[in-house]
């Protein structure tokens, strides 16, 4: 290796504030575990290279070898990285699956000191106490949407005061709460609690677009609430694995829905920014039926953070790749939010509210009884709701995003499917790099 050579190349946003800067750099846990806003943070000290995020913000690197070693890219997505790699005819190097993506959580330390590339050390900054809160419905949903409220009330103060504030809201428990606490969150900071505003995708005389108009009519709303009907070639599950990069067919549908919907009111209010959504109320809650995967009621009550995390960084089922549970599910949200321009926020997915989820005694509360999983959320949201704002919420089952899109259910697509059809959107850019100029990882200028 040549010394006196930078050999971090950072393309990521600067989405950290200075303190966290310095405390990722510094490898400071305990600094960036009392934190609880959102961040991707990446920093140096000397050899070794840190990279640090939250659920809400992605961040990836990759390495690469020029000038007699490694250099470490970092940058939200895929394309970034291959991009800045082609410029310098580098592309050659490059394959998406050697791409690694940041475990939310996590402090992870890379040292560059030449070959073979450097093996990653990770430390945990969020470890919340588990079980240790109250097992009624009552006191657990005040703890867990009045931590929600505070979230928000700390982003709306971040905000423009006179910025209308859109809430993707499917009349769903989770959208349906963000809604009212977001008005809630207005009321509080003396602002007006109708430029908060819900918007509902129709792409078929959908369920979803019936169930919000019921909500909004019941809460006395329809003066916030628009239905965003759209043409049904506006779910695009190609487009949504190209936003998104990734191929869980849960994840793209969603996506898929999302940016259907994000198409629909960019086309209305061009210059509208703020996002709201209830993405991670279900992880939170365990609001998943075990028979659509192959878990189990203990090992979903055992594994605390397994939906906001999955299987943690030493298990067989950690993907390097994508990370795992809702560190990788999030794109769904995020990455369709900065394609159409919006800056997307859930309170759900922040470390407070989190912990409060994880503080309720699950075991405790569900009793042994597994179909208590599907009426928990609805429980709990409510009697939150109903203790921060005073209104009684309407509840309707879990459905998910994607599920309520039209009146009659969709086909589901498969995992291999998504994974062709991702596969397939990189041959023609790692063709062109292989048949392209093939610089050496030796050579001095880039």
């Amino acid at each position: 290796m040549l010394e006196g050579v930078e050999r971090l190349i950072n393309l990521a946003p600067g989405l950290a504030s200075l303190d966290v800067a310095e405390a990722t750099a510094r490898g400071d846990v305990d600094s960036l575990s009392r934190t609880d806003s959102h961040f991707a943070a990446v920093g140096r000290q000397g050899q070794t290279v840190r990279l640090a995020r939250t659920i809400g913000v992605p961040l990836r690197y990759f390495v690469a070898k020029m000038y007699h070693g490694p250099f470490l890219i970092v940058a939200e997505r895929m394309e970034q990285i291959h991009a800045w790699l082609a410029e310098r005819g580098l592309a050659w190097q490059f394959e998406p699956a050697y791409t690694r993506m940041i475990p939310a959580h996590y402090l992870v330390e890379l040292d560059q000191v030449g070959c073979p590339d450097p093996v990653p050390r990770y430390h945990r900054f969020f470890t919340p106490a588990v079980g240790n809160g109250p097992a009624d419905v009552e006191p657990a949903g005040r703890a867990y949407v009045q931590a929600a409220l505070d979230v928000l009330v700390r982003w709306m103060r971040a905000q423009s005061r006179d910025e209308t504030i859109a809430v993707a809201f499917s009349g769903g428990v989770d959208s349906t709460a963000v809604l009212l606490l977001a008005r809630e969150a207005s009321r509080i900071l003396g602002r007006d609690p109708a430029l908060v505003r819900a918007f509902t995708l129709d792409l078929d005389h959908g369920i979803d677009a019936a169930q919000a108009q019921r909500a909004v009519s019941v809460l006395g709303l329809e003066h916030c609430w628009e239905r965003v009907t759209v043409p049904a070639d506006h779910y695009d599950l190609a487009a949504a694995i190209r936003v998104i990069e990734d191929y869980h067919p849960m994840d793209v549908e969603c996506a898929a829905a999302g940016m259907a919907l994000l198409r629909g009111i960019r086309a209305r209010y061009p210059h509208l920014t703020c996002l709201l959504d209830g993405d991670g109320g279900d992880e939170n809650l365990k609001s998943y039926p075990p028979e659509d995967s192959d878990l189990t009621l203990s090992s979903i009550l055992r594994n605390p953070l397994l939906y906001q995390e999955g299987w943690g960084v030493d298990a067989i089922k950690h993907s390097l790749v994508y990370s795992g549970g809702l560190s990788r599910g999030y794109q769904r949200t995020y990455a369709p939010a900065r394609h159409f321009g919006f800056n997307a926020f859930s309170p759900f997915t922040v470390r407070s509210v989190i912990a409060a989820a994880v503080a309720i005694p699950f075991e405790e509360t569900l009793a042994g009884d597994e179909r208590r999983l599907a009426t928990l959320k609805q429980e709990v949201v409510r009697a939150g709701v109903r203790a921060a704002t005073g209104i009684d919420m309407p509840v309707n089952a879990k459905r998910r995003f994607q599920d309520g899109l039209t009146a009659s259910p969709r086909p589901r697509v498969t995992k291999a499917w998504c994974r062709r059809l991702f596969e397939r959107g990189w041959e023609d850019r790692l063709r062109a790099a292989d048949a392209g100029t093939r610089r050496s990882g030796n050579e001095m200028q880039v």
